[in-house]
C-alpha cells in the first residue's frame, strides 16, 4: 500500500491494483496478466465428479495422452461445449485441418484469429499440410546467397512455412528483415497493444524493404507483415496456443469418454461457451447419456449423476430453473429425510414461500409424487399465504383446505414444451420444431440431418430455433448463423448485401426460416441464404 495504488471492488472483500502499465514499464515492474477460464471450473468439477461417482482420479496433467478416439471425434467436428473450438468457425477447421497430435490443436487454436486469416495464411497452411501428407517437398521462401538459404526454415519449420504465432513473426523481422533488438522490441509492443491500429504499420516499410533487398520476394514479405498487422488486432504466442491446446485436448477427452460427466460438469458451470443448457442436454442424448428432469424427490442444486443400468443418467438440478433461489433448493434438500408425497406435503415440511412452490410445480417437478403438471400447479395456487404465527403452523392442519374432488384435463404435450421452455430453458419432452414438421414437409422445408444427402448447390428451405448469430470483424461481413431444428443444428452462411435487406428478420427471429442453396466443404455443411424470414408467429 505504500508503493501501489489500490482501490476497493464493487464486491466485498475485494481490492484491485490501479497502476498505469506505461508506468510500470518505466519503474521496471515486471507485469503479468493472469487469465481466468470459465473451462477450468467445467474440468475441475469434472474431475470432482469422475472420482464422485466413477472411482478415477485424473489432473490436468495426468488425463491420458494422445488418444486416437479423442481426435477421431474433433475431425468430424463433434466440438460442441469442447474450449476454444466449439465456435463456428473452428467446427469448420476442425474437419479441413484434421488434428492427429496435440502439436496439431496448438495451431487449430491459433490459425482461426484474425491474425491468420487476414495475412491470407490460412489456406496456404492448408494446402502445404495437404502436400505434405501426399508426400511432396514444401518449399521455403529463400533469401539470395550468400545469406543462410534456410534461415526460414528453421523458423517455419513446425509451421509448415507459414507464421502462424506471434514469436515466428518477431524472428522473422530479426532474422529476415535483420531487425536490431530494439526495433523488433517496438514491433512487440506495437503487437501488444491491439485495437491500437496504425502503431504496427509504421514498420512495415523497414520490414519489406529489408526483407526484398536481402533476396525475399515483395509478395511474401507484404504478406508476412499482413500476418504482423492482424496480430496487432488478436495475435496468439505459441506458448499461450499451447496452454489452451491442453485444455482444449482434455475437454475433449472428458466429452469424448464420459459425456455424462462433461455434460454436468459444463451445466453446472454456466454461464460459458456459446450454446444454451438446451444444446448442452442434446448433444449428451446424442452420446448415449440419459437425461432426466428436475424433481422434487431427487434434484439438487447443481445437476448430479444417478446409478442408471451399466452407467450413470444425468439428473437436471434445481439451478436449471429460471428464478429458483438456492437457499429454497437447500431447504428442500435439508427436509427431504422421506419423499415428498407432494404439493401439500412439500410446503408443510419446508415452509418455501407459494411463488418458490409454484415455480418447482410450472417445472413439473413433482412426477414422482404422482401429480403432473396441472395438478400441482392447481394445489400450489390453493396454498394460502400469510404469517407463519405457530397458532397456525400446526404439524398436521393441510393448509390447502378441504376442496371437493377436481379432475383436470390433460395437458396437451406442446403445452408443456413451452412450459418447459418458459421454467427451464429447454424440455425432455420434445423439441419445438417437431409441433411444425408435417406443416414444413407439406411446404417444402428439410430437416437438417437431410442436407448431406442432398446435391452440392441444391436449392432447398430449412427451419429452426436460432442458437448463434455472428458477425466476425475478419468475416468481411458476412453474417454467421447457426439455426437448430429436432435433429440438430445447421450452420447459416449470410453474405453482406443478404444482411442488409433482411437485417431486421435476422436480428429479431427466434425461429427463423432460410430458403437458399446447399454447400458441403469437407464434413462441413452449409445453406446460403437468399431470402429469409421471421417466423415467431409460427412458434
Amino acid at each position: 500500500t505504500q508503493t501501489v495504488p489500490i482501490g476497493n471492488g464493487a464486491m466485498p472483500d475485494r481490492t484491485f491494483i490501479e497502476w498505469d502499465k506505461d508506468d510500470i514499464d518505466a519503474l521496471g515492474i515486471f507485469k503479468m496478466d493472469v487469465l481466468a477460464l470459465g473451462m477450468l471450473t467445467c474440468i475441475r468439477k469434472s474431475f470432482d465428479l469422475l472420482r464422485a461417482h466413477k472411482d478415477v482420479t485424473l489432473t490436468l496433467a495426468t488425463t491420458p495422452k494422445e488418444d486416437p478416439v479423442t481426435y477421431e471425434m474433433l475431425q468430424k467436428g463433434d466440438s460442441l461445449g469442447v474450449f476454444q473450438v466449439e465456435s463456428r468457425a473452428q467446427m469448420a477447421m476442425l474437419p479441413k485441418l484434421k488434428p492427429k497430435e496435440f502439436y496439431d490443436l496448438v495451431i487449430q487454436v491459433a490459425i482461426v484469429r484474425p491474425g491468420p486469416i487476414q495475412g491470407d495464411m490460412v489456406h496456404p497452411y492448408l494446402k502445404r499440410r495437404r502436400a505434405g501428407e501426399t508426400g511432396e517437398t514444401i518449399d521455403y521462401p529463400r533469401p539470395a546467397p550468400p545469406h543462410d538459404r534456410d534461415e526460414l526454415k528453421k523458423i517455419l519449420g513446425r509451421t509448415l512455412g507459414v507464421p502462424i504465432f506471434q514469436e515466428q513473426a518477431m524472428k522473422i523481422a530479426l532474422v529476415a528483415a535483420e531487425f536490431s533488438g530494439a526495433e523488433a522490441n517496438q514491433l512487440r509492443k506495437a503487437m501488444a497493444t491491439f485495437r491500437a491500429k496504425g502503431k504496427v504499420s509504421d514498420h512495415k516499410a523497414r520490414m519489406v524493404e529489408r526483407m526484398v533487398e536481402r533476396g525475399y520476394e515483395r509478395d511474401f514479405a507484404a504478406r508476412c507483415f499482413s500476418q504482423i498487422e492482424g496480430f496487432g488486432e488478436y495475435g496468439f504466442p505459441e506458448s499461450h496456443a499451447a496452454s489452451f491446446a491442453h485444455l482444449v485436448y482434455v475437454s475433449s477427452w472428458l466429452k469424448c469418454h464420459h459425456p455424462d460427466v462433461f455434460a454436468c460438469a459444463l451445466l453446472n458451470s454456466q454461464p460459458m461457451g456459446f450454446y444454451a443448457p438446451a444444446q448442452i442436454v442434446h448433444m449428451a442424448q446424442k452420446s448415449g447419456v440419459t437425461v432426466l428432469p428436475v424433481d422434487v424427490n431427487y434434484s439438487d442444486w447443481d445437476n448430479t449423476l444417478e446409478p442408471s443400468g451399466e452407467g450413470h443418467a444425468l439428473r437436471l438440478g434445481f439451478r436449471q430453473l429460471s428464478g429458483c433461489r438456492e437457499e429454497d433448493a437447500q431447504r428442500l434438500r435439508s427436509a427431504r429425510v422421506r419423499p415428498f408425497e407432494g404439493v401439500e406435503d412439500l410446503h408443510r415440511r419446508t415452509r418455501i414461500h407459494r411463488r418458490g412452490i409454484e415455480l418447482l410445480a410450472s417445472a413439473d417437478a413433482f412426477r414422482s409424487c404422482g401429480q403432473d403438471r396441472r395438478s400441482a400447479l392447481w394445489d400450489a395456487k390453493a396454498i394460502r399465504t400469510g404469517p407463519d404465527l405457530p397458532l397456525f403452523a400446526h404439524g398436521d392442519a393441510p393448509e390447502t383446505g378441504v376442496e371437493p374432488e377436481t379432475t383436470l384435463p390433460a395437458m396437451p404435450l406442446r403445452e408443456h414444451v413451452v412450459v418447459d421452455y418458459q421454467t427451464a430453458r429447454l424440455s425432455l419432452k420434445e423439441h419445438p420444431m417437431a409441433f411444425m414438421r408435417r406443416a414444413l414437409i407439406k411446404s417444402g422445408y428439410v430437416r437438417s440431418d437431410a442436407l448431406r444427402r442432398l446435391r452440392f448447390n441444391q436449392k432447398i428451405s430449412v427451419a429452426g430455433l436460432v442458437l448463434i448469430r455472428q458477425r466476425p470483424g475478419s468475416a468481411k461481413g458476412v453474417c454467421f448463423v447457426t439455426l437448430e431444428d429436432e435433429a440438430g443444428p445447421m450452420n447459416v452462411v449470410i453474405w453482406p448485401d443478404m444482411f442488409t435487406k433482411y437485417r431486421k428478420q435476422i436480428m429479431g427471429s427466434r425461429l427463423m426460416a432460410i430458403h437458399g442453396y446447399v454447400q458441403f466443404d469437407d464434413a462441413v455443411i452449409h445453406v446460403v441464404a437468399q431470402h429469409i424470414e421471421d417466423r415467431n408467429d409460427a412458434l
